[in-house]
Formats: C-alpha cells, sequence, structure tokens
C-alpha cells in the first residue's frame, strides 16, 4: 500500500461475483499493514494462510463472517459463485476455522432447525412438559429451555439427524471472535461492518477524503483492543439480562493514558448502575453512578442520577452536601438545571433556609387552535403549525435540528475533517472518531476561530454555500443533506444575522453532544422586514406536550442573545384528543 492514502473507500465492482473476498482481502491486509505489531504470531499466520486458500474456500468463509451466528447448516451455504460447499468446506475443517459437528445450546438449535425438525428432535422432551405435538415454536422453546441446559451435537439431540437430514449437516464457524478482532482494528468500532463496502460501491454513502498514514490507526497496543472488546461483550452480556453486580466485577483494568476507552468504560458504569437501579440493588446502583459517564456530559447525567437516588433513598444530608458541591459557577448548563430543581427540595427536607431561585425567563407564547390532521395527530402537529403560518412572503419550514446544525458542519467542515492524530484511520469515517471526547474542540480551537471568524468579516455565506456545493452528499455528523437545499440555505443566510450564527456555533461547541439536539421545529423567514428580526424560530407543542430539558436551554440561550423565538401551543378544534 501507499504510504500516504486518503480515505476513498477501495472498494471492490458488485458486478465481480466475489467482490466481498476482494474487501475481506483490502481489510485483511489494512491491518497487516497498520496493526502488525499487535498481532499475535497465530493471527500473522492467519492472514498468510487465508491468502493461501483456493478462492471458492475463502469466499465462503467470508460469507459465513458476514452472516449472523456462528452456527450453519450446510445446506445454507450454497452459492452460485462457490459451488459445492462440501468442496469449499474441506480446507477450511482442515485448518481448524470450521468445526465439524459442533456442541449446540437450545437456543442455537431452534435457530437452526424448522418447526416440523424440532416436534421430531425433542418430541420426549416435549411430551414430559405436557405439550400437544401441534405446539408452536415458541410455546416449545419456553417450556423447554428451563428443563435443558447445555450443549449437546446434533445427534446427541436428535439421534435420528442424519437420516431425517439426508446427510445434511452442521458446522459452527470457529474464526468468528479472530474476525472481529480484525473488524474492529480496521473500523476502530464493532459497529461498522463489511457493509459499508457495498452501501459505497452502489453509492449510497461517499465519504470525506481525508490523509491516512501509515501511523493513522484507532489502536496503538493490543491491550487497548483487548479492552474494547471486552467491555463490549459486558454490553453484549448485560443486554442479554445478565447479573449487572457479576458483571460489574469483570470490568477490565484500562491501560493507561487513553481518555476514549476510559470514556466507553464510563458508559458501561452507567448502564450497569442503571440496571441495577431498576433492580433495586440501590447500594450497588450508588456505587457505580459513582464510577459511571461517558465524558462530560455522561458524568453529569451520572451525578445527577446518583443524587436523585440518594435523595429518593432518604439520604437527604449526603445528597446536599454533594449536590451543594457540584452547584459551581463552572457547572454545566445540564447540570446547573437540574441542581436548581434538586436544591431546594434537599433544603426543605433538612429544614434549612432556602435560597433565592433564579427565575427562568418565560418563553414568547404562541397560542393556536387548528383543524385536527387527517393523520396522526402527533407526526402531524408541527406540519400543520407549519402550513397554517406559511405565507409566501414569510415561508415556514420544517427544520428541528438540521437547519443550525447544518450550517455549524458546512461553515466549519475544515476543522471538523482536519486529520488529526486519532481522528481518521480508515476510508468509511461519517465523522472524526474522537467528536466527543473530551478535548475534541481543544485540539482543534485555532480551526474553529478559524471558520468563525468568517462571522465577523461577513464571508460565512460565500464558505457555507460553497462547501454544500463541494461537499454535497458526503457524510458529514452534522450535515443532513436530504433537509438542506440549497434555497433553504440561501435563505437562512440572508435572513439569520452572522452575531446569532456565531452565538449558536459557540454554544454547539461547549457541549457538541447534549447541544446538538433540542433546536426549534420551525423557522419562518422574514425577509421583507426592515427593522427588528428577519426571521422567528418556533418550537411546537401539542396538547399535553412540555418543554424538554435541553429545549429549556436552548430557549433560555435564545432570550440571553436576543435571538428571536416563540413556543407555539396548539390545541385541537372540536376538542379533539391528542
Amino acid at each position: 500500500m501507499n504510504s500516504i492514502l486518503t480515505a476513498a473507500p477501495v472498494t471492490a465492482s458488485l458486478d465481480d461475483p466475489f467482490y466481498y473476498l476482494a474487501n475481506f482481502r483490502f481489510v485483511l491486509g489494512w491491518v497487516g499493514e497498520r496493526h502488525g505489531d499487535l498481532l499475535t504470531p497465530e493471527e500473522h499466520d492467519f492472514l498468510a494462510a487465508f491468502d493461501a486458500l483456493p478462492r471458492a474456500s475463502g469466499a465462503l468463509l467470508v460469507r459465513m463472517v458476514m452472516r449472523k451466528g456462528e452456527c450453519f447448516r450446510t445446506s445454507k451455504l450454497a452459492y452460485a459463485e462457490i459451488g459445492d460447499p462440501e468442496r469449499a468446506l474441506a480446507p477450511l475443517l482442515a485448518a481448524g476455522w470450521v468445526e465439524a459437528e459442533p456442541a449446540l445450546s437450545l437456543a442455537e438449535l431452534f435457530h437452526l432447525l424448522r418447526l416440523a425438525e424440532l416436534r421430531q428432535a425433542l418430541a420426549e422432551e416435549a411430551a414430559a412438559a405436557g405439550l400437544p405435538r401441534s405446539a408452536s415454536k415458541a410455546a416449545l422453546c419456553e417450556a423447554l429451555t428451563p428443563r435443558l441446559s447445555g450443549a449437546r451435537r446434533l445427534g446427541d439431540w436428535w439421534p435420528g439427524a442424519g437420516e431425517a437430514l439426508s446427510g445434511e449437516h452442521i458446522v459452527r464457524l470457529a474464526v468468528m471472535p479472530l474476525c472481529d478482532r480484525l473488524r474492529l482494528m480496521f473500523f476502530g468500532n464493532l459497529r461498522q461492518d463489511w457493509a459499508e463496502f457495498v452501501l459505497t460501491e452502489l453509492g449510497l454513502q461517499r465519504f470525506e477524503q481525508v490523509e491516512l498514514t501509515p501511523d493513522s490507526r484507532a489502536f496503538r497496543r493490543r491491550e487497548e483492543v483487548d479492552a474494547y472488546l471486552a467491555l463490549d461483550r459486558l454490553r453484549e452480556r448485560l443486554e442479554e439480562g445478565e447479573s449487572p453486580a457479576a458483571l460489574a466485577e469483570e470490568v477490565p483494568v484500562l491501560p493507561e493514558d487513553n481518555a476514549w476507552l476510559a470514556q466507553r468504560r464510563g458508559r458501561l458504569w452507567f448502564r450497569l448502575a442503571q440496571a441495577a437501579e431498576r433492580e433495586t440493588r440501590y447500594a450497588l446502583a450508588l456505587r457505580l453512578y459513582e464510577l459511571g459517564g461517558e465524558g462530560p456530559g455522561g458524568q453529569v447525567q451520572a451525578r445527577i442520577r446518583r443524587l436523585r437516588l440518594l435523595e429518593r433513598q432518604g439520604e437527604h444530608e449526603l445528597a446536599h452536601a454533594l449536590a451543594s458541591v457540584l452547584a459551581a459557577p463552572q457547572a454545566s448548563e445540564q447540570e446547573t438545571q437540574a441542581l436548581e430543581r434538586l436544591l431546594p427540595r434537599l433544603r426543605r427536607r433538612l429544614g434549612l433556609p432556602s435560597t433565592p431561585r433564579r427565575l427562568e425567563a418565560t418563553p414568547t407564547r404562541l397560542d393556536l387552535c387548528l383543524p385536527c390532521p387527517a393523520s396522526d395527530i402527533w407526526s402531524g402537529v408541527e406540519c400543520a403549525v407549519r402550513d397554517h403560518l406559511h405565507r409566501p412572503h414569510a415561508p415556514v419550514y420544517y427544520v428541528e435540528n438540521t437547519l443550525l446544525s447544518g450550517l455549524f458542519g458546512l461553515l466549519c467542515w475544515p476543522a471538523l475533517f482536519a486529520p488529526l492524530a486519532g481522528a481518521f484511520f480508515h476510508p468509511f469515517h461519517r465523522g472524526p472518531a474522537d467528536l466527543y471526547h473530551d478535548d475534541f474542540v481543544a485540539r482543534r480551537r485555532e480551526r474553529f476561530d478559524a471558520c468563525l471568524t468568517r462571522l465577523d468579516d461577513g464571508s460565512h455565506a460565500e464558505a457555507i454555500l460553497s462547501t454544500w456545493h463541494a461537499k454535497h452528499g458526503l457524510a458529514s455528523p452534522f450535515v443532513h443533506w436530504e433537509g438542506l437545499d440549497e434555497a433553504l440555505l440561501e435563505q437562512a443566510l440572508a435572513c439569520l444575522p452572522a452575531q446569532h450564527l456565531k452565538a449558536c456555533f459557540e454554544r454547539l461547541l461547549s457541549d457538541l453532544k447534549a447541544n446538538r439536539a433540542g433546536l426549534p421545529d420551525l423557522i419562518q423567514f422574514l425577509p421583507g422586514e426592515d427593522k427588528g428580526p428577519r426571521y422567528r424560530l418556533i418550537e411546537v407543542k401539542g396538547p399535553g406536550d412540555r418543554l424538554q430539558d435541553n429545549q429549556r436551554r436552548w430557549l433560555a440561550f435564545f432570550r440571553q442573545h436576543g435571538v428571536p423565538a416563540v413556543v407555539c401551543h396548539v390545541t385541537w378544534q372540536d376538542g379533539a384528543a391528542p
């Protein structure tokens, strides 16, 4: 590979029936070059041995890797371009990468066998459980799961399987953990998978081209890969219903100086704490909330949940002491908002003198009584208000979190896609990998300042429209292209003052994760206004709907900075119920 690459995805043509094999080889080559020092000798042997496989065998292995689960019926491994699956399997079985006649759990048995086959295989067990011969698959599973544990080979579950299945057998993919490790080392996460190549080849997604070097990689040490995989497996086990207490004991010690892994562990602590709270294991939940939270915003959530749980447990003194420490001038908006509700309650319960409470400014209110939409009321309320207020000379658009975030993403594109270490390391990034890391903005402060300076000299409109044309359709964490056409952008840039945009963008940068949501539903442009604002933002609330906390924070910010915003409360004519 070249010493310097761009992040333009290298994908095989879908006209090639073995396109998926070519893409898999590309990933193996990429990982071998960039992460070779993190691979064991056995893993290096896998890369070399895979390259030497017959094409049909390599293709079959990749087909299995890309499918769900690890166990397969050989009748389900028939692919036109591969040919005889038994012949293709032979080298994989010889290498130990596929296991013949594996032991199967009851859940795997239910996944692999059809209903009629399950009725034959489990006839005695079903009869012992009092089930009729016509029992459904769901009824069989519910009744037999508590009675049948452990794993058995298919022939042990069903002695007549060989004859009933006409020689068909079951195999298990034995290298799935290794392939997941290689996929993680390529993508830097386990959310993305092999479909990225196909979607890119189909033109359904395109990515910014960012300069990459051989040092552009997600992991520096093998222990970091191990820790990521361990954290992800614990998350899966929690979702499968395992005890948070037992899982908490297995949370790994992390390599030093790895902030983003620490944030992932904090997110797991938080989820474990929530699960413990649901199980009423409050002591455990309190301990885990103290450890939990992903990044500053997540840590705020964890601290507030801990305080509320202490309050519910009657630990008012401790909750008050902790809350008083947190109520510092440097506290975030989110934390300040929560503490302003919590502290007065705690002071009352402790018999302490009340303190003056900061009054939250009431947003400007607009009341409308409209005909009930023919479609679903909730999905139609914003559109009903939009259509009612729309005028040819004062158009209204449904924008919610797309317009201001999109303008920000377009203006700050050079900062967001700067090729910094740890930001980009493969061809399929929708945005920088460190987007929500604590130091994301600090590392790019000069770049963001250079972008925002355009709002001071008036060149921002030209920059935004130029980026819109040059980058249209490229994946971005802030620009949702389907909601931003050129006409909307031009009208927004003509009507929104630069100082309002700059204030909103700085607020976004103060907490990208928390502040990118909660923006008003609608915008109305008032281009004919000679005096006063030439637009207004409109948050729509249907009957019984209330403002969320992040919406309240944005509305308070708008009022502070002179940004025109109203809350439109809708009732339906003829007393229609929501």
